[in-house]
């Protein structure tokens, strides 16, 4: 299961999705409790101005619940090949 988490409200999720044709579910995390669990809300920093924000992380869930790899910087264009790879790896078929 693929999901998507970000702290924008679910009217701005369901626009986005349908707008990219989004494959998966995206979560909305208004009260920032996901993101602060899994440590990925913090400063960022664009064009000298720092800010809170959500950090771009890839986690990969195993079958057992366990945290089978993390991906700290994510560049969407690239990342989808990488995934389906260490998901490979992870669940024989």
């Amino acid at each position: 299961m693929v999901l998507g988490v970000s702290v924008d409200a679910v009217r701005s999720h369901d626009k986005f999705a349908k707008k990219h044709k989004l494959p998966f579910a995206l979560v909305s995390d208004e009260a920032k409790a996901l993101v602060t669990a899994y440590g990925v809300w913090g400063e960022k920093r664009f064009m000298g101005r720092a800010y809170q924000g959500t950090h771009r992380v890839t986690f990969l869930i195993a079958p057992d619940g366990r945290i089978a790899r993390i991906w700290p910087k994510v560049r969407p264009e690239e990342h989808a090949p990488e995934v389906l790879a260490a998901i490979d790896g992870l669940i024989p078929r």
